[in-house]
């Protein structure tokens, strides 16, 4: 072997040593990066999702009659379940059976009838109370208990 063929094998093996080197640290930080980053934000999730603390049952104290559609009515009470944040006052009312009545105005007798309809409306009543009852990002109602709920 020359002196030159000893020099370039020489050579190559300290390059590819310092470029694995180069590559292996790179992976390193970059995955630990990455897991560092997933595992700070998986943990603000499930703060942010953690269930509401049930608090006082505030009733709605009159049963409310709505037109639905085709000469139809249904009468209607029911209560809001409030979280602990919203403290030991009970919340104002009016603004609930505002959304009430709203949407069950016009609805007709087939969508009220089955438990799928039911349920489907009462969600929707559910995301609306809870979008109009919460300030400053505090939730103050979690849930609505129909205690009333005839159709005619």
């Amino acid at each position: 072997m020359s002196k030159n063929e000893k020099e370039a094998s020489a050579e190559a093996p300290k390059k590819s040593k310092k470029m694995l080197m180069i590559i292996a640290i790179a992976v390193v930080l970059l995955g630990g990066g990455g897991a560092g980053a997933f595992f700070l934000l998986s943990g603000d999730k499930a703060q942010a999702k953690a269930a509401p603390v049930k608090g006082i049952v505030t009733p709605i104290e009159n049963a409310l009659t709505i037109n639905l559609t085709d000469g139809h009515y249904l009468k209607l009470s029911f209560s809001l379940q409030e979280t602990a944040d919203a403290g030991a006052e009970a919340v104002d009312t009016s603004e609930a059976i505002e959304l009430a009545i709203d949407e069950y105005t016009g609805r007709t007798v087939a969508e009220l009838s089955t438990e799928k309809g039911r349920d489907a409306i009462k969600a929707d009543l559910l995301a609306k109370i809870v979008k109009a009852y919460t300030e400053d990002k505090v939730q103050k109602v979690m849930g609505v208990y129909y205690t009333s709920f005839v159709t005619q």
